[in-house]
């Protein structure tokens, strides 16, 4: 056995940074539980860092890296799918594992690279994917494993979060409260990914796959952002007791998968009702364990490091022993449509009478909020598709229609 276990870290950005940051920090800690010296022999940039401590170790050329057969393992930090997935192709072909914080690759090749880990003796682990530095991803082959999973539900952005937490504690329209999240660095300079709910999408489908053993495409998850909430839809939600959150959501229906996006009126009784700011959470309820929270920051230097050395340490601890759990195959299920999740919804109309929505509504919960005009309709259990059906009945005008949780 080797005396080091030898990592080359793809990327030197905040992510990679950070990594081989705490690997040094951590050396003798993780020497003692590891039996052996981690040693950062590369680091692959494009950019020089003559400053930097790691200087002597940074490679421009893929190359140093897959031709040394001294390499075991491969910290992957570089974000997007190309080049990350060829070089972790690559890497795990060779039997060398691969760790790696990329959510867009492990949702788009995920099975691929699990298989070609499986098929080279190697790891292929994505704890830091999912959650930052949160461990919510590990428990699936652990802890859930023995419990039959019937929903996985999260806030799985902590941007989206931070700008819905801040609309709701301070009444401020949301464009205004993106720019400050801009300015804070929670919000990239192009911050659709995260408040079109993409960035959520990617992550509850490897959820999906964990808990269902099915790896759909983030195209399959029905997904709406936060772009339309207005302090008036939050007014609401405080009048009915509860928060919005963008809420993602797993389940299996019969033969159908379910997945969806989208802001939700998160009731304060729910556990996911207290996961403010940049915070993320992940919500596991299975028939043994009832509902399972896991909550922590869900992102950023030394969280998202955190998980990714971890997960050093359990290939290092583990190169041949992929959990079956991960056995995941490419999706062969139909996705449900919006239409056909089932749920109570609330239901914003413009209005001030009550009366006038009973007769549609008949069975449904409804409230008059007149400081803002509008009115609640909270239903029983329906699908999404005959509310939608008895909106267009009403012919009100209607600022939204929201799961109730």
């Amino acid at each position: 056995m080797n005396k080091e276990i030898n990592i080359a870290i793809l990327g030197f950005g905040v992510v990679g940074g950070g990594v081989a940051e705490l690997v040094e920090k951590n050396s003798s800690l993780l020497g003692k539980r590891l039996g052996r010296k981690i040693n950062i022999k590369y680091i692959l940039d494009l950019r020089s860092f003559p400053d930097s401590p790691f200087a002597d170790r940074i490679t421009a050329s893929f190359d140093d890296i897959i031709n040394d057969k001294d390499i075991d393992i491969v910290a992957e930090a570089m974000g997007g799918s190309h080049p990350a997935y060829e070089f972790s192709k690559e890497c795990l072909s060779r039997g060398i594992s691969v760790i790696t914080s990329n959510k867009e690759v492990v949702a788009n090749f995920g099975p691929e690279l699990l298989r070609v880990a499986r098929e080279n003796g190697a790891r292929y682990l994505f704890e830091a994917s999912v959650g930052g530095g949160i461990p919510c991803l590990r428990p699936f082959g652990v802890s859930f494993a023995v419990n039959r999973i019937t929903s996985v539900d999260g806030i799985l952005n902590g941007t989206t979060n931070y700008i819905l937490s801040e609309m709701t504690q301070n009444g401020s329209e949301f464009s205004k409260v993106l720019r400050r999240a801009q300015e804070l660095g929670y919000a990239e300079k192009d911050p659709t990914d995260d408040i079109e709910a993409i960035d959520a999408s990617r992550k509850i489908v490897i959820l999906c796959a964990l808990a269902f053993g099915v790896m759909p495409k983030a195209s399959d998850v029905q997904r709406t952002g936060i772009t339309k909430i207005t302090p008036d839809i939050l007014t609401a939600a405080s009048e009915l007791g509860c928060k919005v959150k963008l809420v993602a959501h797993a389940s299996v229906d019969g033969e159908k998968l379910c997945l969806k996006v989208e802001p939700a009126f998160v009731s304060k009784k729910c556990l996911l009702s207290s996961v403010d700011g940049v915070f993320n959470a992940v919500s596991v309820t299975s028939d043994a364990l009832d509902e399972v929270l896991l909550c922590g920051k869900g992102a950023g230097r030394y969280p998202t490091a955190s998980a990714m050395v971890a997960d050093i340490l359990e290939a290092g601890l583990r190169k041949d022993e992929q959990l079956n759990v991960h056995e995941i195959r490419e999706n062969d299920m139909p996705c449900a449509s919006l239409d056909e999740f089932s749920g109570r919804w609330v239901v914003l109309f413009e209005g001030n009478e009550e009366e006038s929505f009973a007769e549609l509504f008949g069975d449904s919960k409804i409230k008059l909020i007149p400081s803002i005009g509008l009115v609640a309709v909270l239903t029983e259990e329906k699908l999404r598709g005959e509310v939608s059906r008895l909106v267009r009945e009403q012919g009100a005008v209607c600022h939204g229609i929201f799961e109730y949780k």
